[in-house]
């Protein structure tokens, strides 16, 4: 079975009233209840469809009942499968990691192998210059990582150049599982040397750690919607040995694009309908509307 990589545009999704309220009954309460306290809807939109795709895969490919799911984080917050004794022999090994930023959540899942995934929008500073901005993430980078960035071109390439960068490493922090305690520059990325594009992946990009390359770490790099970086990062697993890397015994899998329908295909509610549920997530989605028409007045 090889890997999976899937994406959902949780940035144009627009959830109906029994959408949002079916969502909110497929996951866990307690997460329910901590995407309810997110400040903004689109925020909200994410963090649910990341749950979900999370359910998802567990229940498509490690072949555990929906309702049986019980997704917990380690103390760094990379999401694990905490009652591995309801599942089938089919979920062992897998490893699995979700992300999401700007317009996309994307997921991507291996077997016998350490996964993390990261994506990243292109966007300009929101209360600095590009090169302000640069000098205030001075120490995110090794020197030779700065270089590359700079001689991108035009400023907005160069962003593009940093997010690039940072969607690899944080894949990378993500996989491993240190959290915010690990120093970036002891990894330095050599990126490929064919461009990435929409709809192709590319497998070339290569890190040092610690001044020395990592043979055993695989890099996949693709773009979605032009402006979004995703990386993921693949590893040697800790709990499976003397096992050929399957990442690079296959072509590397695009990002397939999941609807709200297939995230919630396979999917039991957990429990009763909650209106008021709906209610909070309106006003949420409300609040930027009514700032942008104050804003004009």
């Amino acid at each position: 079975m090889g890997g999976v990589r899937w994406a959902f545009r949780c940035g144009s999704w627009t959830p109906t009233r029994s959408e949002w309220l079916l969502a909110a009954r497929c996951v866990q309460r307690e997460e329910k209840e901590r995407i309810g306290q997110f400040m903004f809807a689109k925020d909200a939109k994410s963090a649910m469809a990341g749950r979900l795709l999370l359910r998802r895969l567990v229940c498509d490919r490690m072949g555990v009942p929906w309702a049986d799911i019980r997704l917990e984080r380690s103390p760094k917050g990379k999401p694990y499968l905490a009652n591995p004794a309801c599942s089938s022999h089919e979920s062992l090994g897998w490893s699995f990691n979700i992300s999401h930023q700007g317009d996309y959540a994307v997921l991507a899942a291996e077997q016998r192998l350490q996964v993390g995934v990261d994506v990243m929008k292109t966007t300009m500073p929101g209360s600095s210059s590009v090169p302000e901005f640069f000098r205030i993430m001075t120490r995110q980078f090794t020197d030779y990582e700065w270089s590359v960035i700079r001689r991108a071109g035009s400023e907005w390439e160069q962003l593009t150049m940093f997010y690039r960068h940072w969607a690899l490493k944080e894949s990378f922090i993500k996989a491993i599982g240190t959290g915010l305690g690990f120093n970036l520059q002891r990894a330095e990325f050599h990126l490929s040397p064919e461009p990435i594009a929409e709809g192709k992946v590319c497998r070339r990009t290569t890190m040092h750690l610690d001044e020395e390359e990592e043979e055993v770490w695989t890099f996949e790099e693709t773009v979605l919607g032009n402006d979004h970086h995703v990386a993921v990062a693949l590893g040697p697993s800790h709990t499976v040995r003397s096992v050929p890397p399957p990442a690079l015994t296959y072509p590397p899998p695009s990002f397939t694009f999941l609807s709200f329908s297939d995230l919630i295909s396979m999917a039991t509610p957990l429990f009763e309908e909650d209106s008021a549920y709906w209610e909070n997530f309106q006003k949420k989605a409300e609040a930027p509307e009514r700032q942008r028409l104050t804003a004009t007045v």
